[in-house]
């Protein structure tokens, strides 16, 4: 695999995963460039990759100039959300292989837009939906492919979490609609990514109640979705940011008619609950894998997400958080949107919405 020329766009909350994950792969990539409005934000990220690698990348603050004058192949979009569709864009129609934070996007038009113009410039897309990777979910997921489960009857992703006031206020964008959404789209959207992959990709009804509890916010800080699968499955979310006092879990269980699973811990990174009519060789590494929780809610998913993501742009292929699948998870979340909206179900296919359709929404439920 040649030495991939990586920029990175956005150096906030999430950018040291980024950061972390270019050192762990530097032997398929450099980081080349960071790019941040505030110069400062962007010269420590650069300090940090010069300090472990001895390679001092560029500083940009506008990333259109450093698409005009720097060389690289790729760029990873860890910006403001509302901006992720605009800047994958343009680095899509510059020619660079793009991996983006969650959401990609925050309408179903922009998402649909970021996978259409990849594809026509024989562009690479990802989207940064690291928990795939972590060391459980694969085994859970192999059990999957494997037929383990069974039929498929029901799963549940729980994500009790905690933000409080400071965390939004420290960056005014957080639970907007027009850059953010609320805590489904925010802190739940990697959860739910991992229900809709384990019960098989294909939601077709979804409804939901949203309400905006605690955080004096725009969007919500409590969400409740019931999800039909094509195959006939239902999933089920409970997404929070009003947990007191701290985060407490975030749980994917998955019910078939000859298998039970729970991944919990703080992050979907403990295996709680492994049950099987029929024994199977990856138990015995399963059981390896009861323990700690990572440092921090984030993990270390990015490292082998950007090693997937640089192997599918060597072999011409589709990375494992593709577009097409990156979208998935965002499209759920604004079919919820919709039935808060409404208070209808929302078919999944077909939709068109955007966080923004939300702004004269009744979403001020107090209890």
């Amino acid at each position: 695999m040649k030495q991939y020329r990586h920029a990175l766009i956005g150096c906030g909350r999430i950018s040291k995963n980024h950061i972390a994950a270019a050192i762990a792969n530097r032997d398929i990539m450099v980081l080349a460039a960071v790019c941040d409005p505030v110069a400062e934000r962007a010269e420590k990220k650069a300090a940090d990759y010069f300090e472990a690698t001895g390679i001092k990348p560029a500083v940009y603050t506008d990333y259109r100039k450093m698409l005009e004058e720097l060389d690289v192949d790729s760029c990873a979009i860890a910006t403001e959300s509302g901006y992720h569709a605009r800047i994958a864009l343009d680095c899509i129609h510059a020619g660079k292989h793009t991996l983006v934070e969650k959401p990609m996007a925050l309408s179903t038009a922009d998402a649909e837009l970021m996978i259409a113009e990849a594809k026509k410039k024989g562009i690479t897309l990802g989207v940064c939906h690291q928990n795939r990777f972590n060391a459980p979910i694969q085994h859970l997921h192999k059990a999957l492919e494997d037929g383990r489960f069974g039929k498929l009857v029901s799963g549940t992703a729980r994500i009790l979490w905690n933000r409080t006031m400071p965390y939004y206020q420290q960056a005014p964008w957080r639970g907007t609609w027009a850059l953010d959404g609320g805590t489904l789209m925010n802190q739940c959207i990697h959860g739910i990514d991992l229900l809709q992959w384990s019960l098989g990709g294909e939601p077709d009804t979804i409804m939901a109640m949203t309400g905006n509890y605690l955080r004096d916010i725009e969007a919500e800080d409590f969400g409740a979705i019931l999800i039909r699968f094509k195959n006939g499955a239902i999933g089920i979310v409970e997404g929070t940011a009003c947990i007191y006092p701290k985060n407490l879990e975030e749980t994917l269980t998955i019910s078939g008619a000859t298998g039970t699973a729970v991944i919990g811990g703080l992050a979907v990174n403990r295996v709680e609950t492994w049950n099987f009519e029929t024994p199977a060789p990856q138990d015995t590494e399963v059981e390896k894998l009861v323990g700690a929780d990572p440092r921090d809610v984030y993990g270390s998913g990015h490292n082998p997400l950007y090693r997937d993501f640089f192997t599918a742009v060597d072999n011409h292929t589709e990375p494992l958080v593709s577009g097409t699948e990156g979208i998935k998870g965002m499209k759920i979340i604004l079919a919820a949107y919709k039935s808060q909206k409404t208070g209808l179900p929302v078919k999944y296919d077909g939709l068109d919405f955007a966080t923004t359709d939300m702004t004269h929404a009744d979403v001020e439920v107090k209890g």
